[in-house]
């Protein structure tokens, strides 16, 4: 009886095989075991017994070219179908937009899903699909906590490299010549930002000040660890530190601010979550506006705001939807030309998009108080920072040609379509042009600024970029 091939299994004696198949000419032979037997075949002779399999062709130019045709005009009625979906949902059509819905997703699966518009589209039909069935949620569980997600996110491109090293030379820059100086971070999360400010700060002309940072946000234990971490950096570069965490709330004498000391207030990507509706109880002060008037009291030296470069707080379902599936877009884009720059691996990369996924999630789905992603565009930062007393600090032609070395730098993205833009003294990290996230600076008006300088020597900036022949650069 004939059996399978055991694998790596040897050949019997040829006598032995012989007697038990009766004497089978080459190129078989065969053992018999336990009543089975086993037969082996000439490689070389099997492959020019068996006619060969038949290759897949290699497509033409014009049936490239007719695929790719294809799967952008897939892409283009996907788009059209997840717009009018979201325009549905705002109507109360919840029956069209079903009907929309279902149409996507079998669009969706006519095209690649990893990338251009299917990796992005996947997260947006999730999206509306937990928006009309609410009750059956289509995010799944967080792969990772808050603080691993964003470290990924932080290796995964340069957009927080950027945020960071931008907002840190100016906070550098305004401490020039201040033998005391306080941080207070509104988003400390893992604290990624402030061992570069620290090494900066430890290789200034005449020795580092004293530095404190104030860190708001977090949990209790998590960002108590990040204040060991930052204090034995600090420690290693004999830069006097201190490090203390606000958790319950902010208030004027929580932070602990001392006569004499240069202080800065510091906001990555934080300020969005403090806006409201435009509708709510106007008697009611709004989070963004108790906050913008405790920056303002306290007369920093220096208020440095990053932000998404996008606009998504419009009340319409339909005009935030697509401004997000247009910025998404670009971002997916650039996330996966990072990934290819560097050999990033597919876990940073997954859990970036989660990062991102949650966003959208939020954006589509969230209403009134429930939508904490408000993203707005530089523009309406300006003119709200200024109503509330602040002036800005704008950068000029020099910050961006050294937040564009810094970028290189620390990423080594370079030529591979991001850049750094210059518009109305904000810079702005792009996106083939398209601006990403945009990173300003600020000092309240008025107040005594005698008193707010006072502990601050005449600085011995010699207008290089260099203090004296020391490196003072803050690069993430």
């Amino acid at each position: 009886m004939v059996g399978h091939i055991p694998f790596g299994w040897l050949p019997m004696d040829p006598a032995a095989a012989s007697a038990a198949t009766g004497n089978l000419l080459a190129p078989f032979s065969a053992a018999a075991a336990n009543g089975h037997v086993y037969y082996y075949l000439d490689p070389a002779l099997y492959a020019s017994a068996v006619p060969l399999a038949r290759q897949p062709a290699v497509p033409t130019a014009a049936e490239v070219a007719r695929r790719r045709q294809e799967e952008e005009d897939a892409g283009i009625h996907l788009v059209h179908l997840l717009v009018t979906c979201a325009g549905a949902i705002q109507a109360g059509d919840y029956s069209a937009a079903d009907d929309n819905l279902a149409q996507a997703r079998s669009f969706l699966a006519a095209i690649t899903s990893s990338t251009g518009i299917g990796r992005v589209a996947k997260h947006f039909v999730d999206a509306l699909a937990q928006r009309l069935v609410p009750a059956h949620p289509q995010a799944a569980p967080a792969p990772a906590t808050p603080a691993e997600l964003h470290i990924h996110f932080y290796d995964a491109g340069p957009y927080l490299k950027f945020a960071y090293s931008t907002a840190n030379q100016a906070i550098l820059d305004s401490f020039e010549g201040c033998d005391r100086v306080h941080v207070v971070d509104l988003a400390l999360m893992q604290g990624l930002q402030w061992p570069a400010l620290i090494h900066a700060l430890s290789q200034r002309h005449g020795g580092p000040p004293y530095l404190r940072i104030t860190g708001i946000g977090g949990a209790g234990d998590e960002i108590g660890e990040v204040g060991v971490r930052l204090e034995q950096f600090a420690r290693s570069l004999d830069v006097p530190f201190t490090f203390r965490d606000q958790l319950d709330g902010l208030r004027h004498w929580m932070l602990g601010v001392l006569p004499g000391e240069a202080l800065a207030f510091n906001s990555v990507l934080q300020l969005h979550r403090l806006l409201v509706d435009p509708d709510v109880d106007p008697a009611v002060p709004a989070p963004i506006d108790t906050l913008l008037h405790l920056v303002t009291s306290l007369q920093p030296r220096v208020f440095t705001v990053v932000e998404q470069e996008a606009d998504h707080n419009r009340p319409a379902l339909v005009e935030r939807f697509t401004n997000a599936l247009f910025h998404y877009s670009a971002m997916f884009d650039s996330m996966v030309a990072a990934s290819h720059r560097t050999g990033g691996g597919s876990t940073t990369s997954a859990l970036a998009e989660a990062c991102l996924r949650a966003e959208i999630l939020d954006v589509v789905c969230g209403e009134g108080s429930a939508r904490a992603e408000r993203h707005e565009p530089v523009g309406r930062w300006r003119e709200r920072l200024a109503r509330a007393g602040l002036a800005q600090l704008p950068f000029g032609g020099d910050e961006v040609r050294r937040a564009t070395a810094q970028l290189i730098r620390a990423t080594l993205f370079s030529a591979t379509g991001y850049g750094v833009l210059e518009c109305a003294g904000s810079l702005a990290l792009a996106w083939h042009d398209r601006p990403l996230y945009a990173a300003t600076a600020w000092r309240a008006t008025g107040g005594d600024a005698a008193e707010r300088d006072k502990g601050c020597r005449r600085n011995s900036w010699n207008g290089s970029g260099e203090s004296n022949g020391r490196g003072n650069r803050a690069t993430a």
